[in-house]
């Protein structure tokens, strides 16, 4: 593969997490978020996007979230388990994502928000269609996920560097 050939990025905030008495890392998926995860799963595999590479956050709610999302995938990407991306900023997790090797296409982060509405909107230099304006319209909550492309090597993303194709969220 050639470092010029379009790369995606697909930013997936985990679903909608229960608030026991535990510390925030260890927030399990509450029953909507469980349904919520399988949903987005299935609408990860409508994309056609087949994934390199799934990065994700090492806390409770996002290894549940991509353990049943997976699920309905008809192939399961190699996954690594980041500490980095919980509570990470935009800028922190464009780091992360410069480390990807450039033989790899493309890659799911699953994270939370504020980073993962704040990375979408930072790399989006532009947007398809009405895309921007749904995600602005819903912002970014739980389960939903956004469908970047760029051009170049993992390690040129930048911010404004991308292309917001596609949006979805449960609500959807």
């Amino acid at each position: 593969m050639s470092v010029a050939e379009s790369r995606r990025i697909v930013v997936f905030r985990h679903a909608k997490a229960d608030w026991p008495q535990v510390p925030d890392h260890e927030r399990p998926l509450a029953e909507r978020g469980r349904k919520d995860a399988a949903e987005a799963g299935r609408r990860l595999t409508d994309t056609g996007i087949s994934f390199d590479l799934a990065l994700c956050s090492t806390a409770v709610r996002t290894r549940e979230t991509w353990k049943l999302a997976v699920q309905e995938f008809p192939q399961r990407p190699k996954t690594v388990y980041e500490e980095r991306i919980y509570e990470a900023s935009p800028g922190e997790l464009i780091a992360v994502l410069n480390e990807t090797p450039d033989d790899l296409r493309d890659v799911l982060l699953i994270g939370h928000n504020p980073g993962a509405q704040g990375l979408t909107e930072v790399l989006a230099g532009s947007a398809e269609g009405d895309v921007r304006e749904r995600m602005a319209g819903r912002g970014f909550p739980t389960a939903a996920f956004a469908v970047l492309s760029f051009d170049g090597p993992w390690k040129s993303l930048e911010p404004g560097a991308a292309t917001l194709r596609d949006y979805w969220a449960p609500a959807d």
